[in-house]
């Protein structure tokens, strides 16, 4: 079953893309939603609505709704907290289509515009799942990739001021110095399950979907911003089969105004 669960036929593709672009509609109808004030377990409950609405039959998997610093909590799952001015929003949620997961993160400005810093620190995890997202090819693997990844990650720290070189030159191998501000991995398999079945030694290849989520936390900062799109492997490179959801901090600021 882990070999035969890893690689997705054309069906299963679709059904995963059914249950992202559920997610989709989800994600869009919350952008205009959010405002200080409103509760976490609000957002989920319009999550919900709308996933149901399209025939899901909810979430694939129990929602993190992060208000602020608890946007620094990996698997935060209380979402009891209000949203206030100035805090980051960070949302890991999927729907579930015909027994498939779709499994998105975004974070957003609660008040509807990045600060500074919060856009700053957005952009390095951007760029490093857009960079991630390239890895993930046939014939790559999983240690190999998450490697590459840690490396692309720490000269995003160092740039933050983060880090510093003689930090990450002198950190021990198995405890890098980015897993400070990055301490999960940066992708597993996606299908039936949102953790779905695969061997960590086998190759990559065409029809395995994984998730793509980098993520920084400062927790001095009470700021963690996430951001994951679901990725499917291709004989000659990748589709990002969450290409048309937005991530953009442009997009997301402009379709919070609406």
């Amino acid at each position: 079953m882990e070999h035969l669960r890893a690689v997705k036929s054309p069906p299963e593709v679709a059904l995963i893309q059914q249950a992202i672009d559920i997610t989709e509609k989800g994600f869009r109808r919350i952008l205009p939603f959010v405002k200080p004030g409103v509760w976490e377990y609000e957002i989920e409950a319009e999550f919900a609505h709308e996933f149901i609405r399209h025939r899901s039959r909810g979430f694939a998997y129990t929602p993190i709704i992060a208000a602020g610093a608890n946007s620094c909590v990996l698997h935060y799952i209380e979402n009891a907290r209000q949203c206030r001015e100035g805090d980051l929003l960070l949302m890991d949620v999927g729907a579930e289509y015909g027994n498939y997961a779709a499994d998105m993160t975004r974070t957003i400005p609660v008040s509807g515009h990045f600060t500074p810093r919060q856009k700053q620190v957005y952009q390095a995890v951007l760029r490093v799942m857009r960079q991630a997202t390239q890895m993930l090819k046939t014939g790559n693997l999983w240690e190999e990739y998450h490697k590459a990844v840690g490396e692309v990650m720490s000269e995003e720290l160092i740039n933050l001021g983060l880090l510093t070189i003689d930090e990450v030159k002198n950190a021990p191998e198995d405890r890098p110095a980015y897993k400070k501000y990055f301490m999960h991995g940066t992708s597993h398999h996606l299908g039936l399950d949102v953790h779905d079945l695969g061997h960590r030694y086998r190759p990559f290849a065409p029809g395995m979907v994984f998730t793509c989520e980098p993520g920084i936390y400062i927790r001095e900062e009470g700021l963690g911003i996430r951001l994951e799109n679901n990725i499917l492997i291709t004989e000659t490179g990748q589709i990002d089969l969450m290409a048309n959801i937005p991530v953009e901090p442009e997009e997301i600021e402009t379709l919070m105004q609406v």
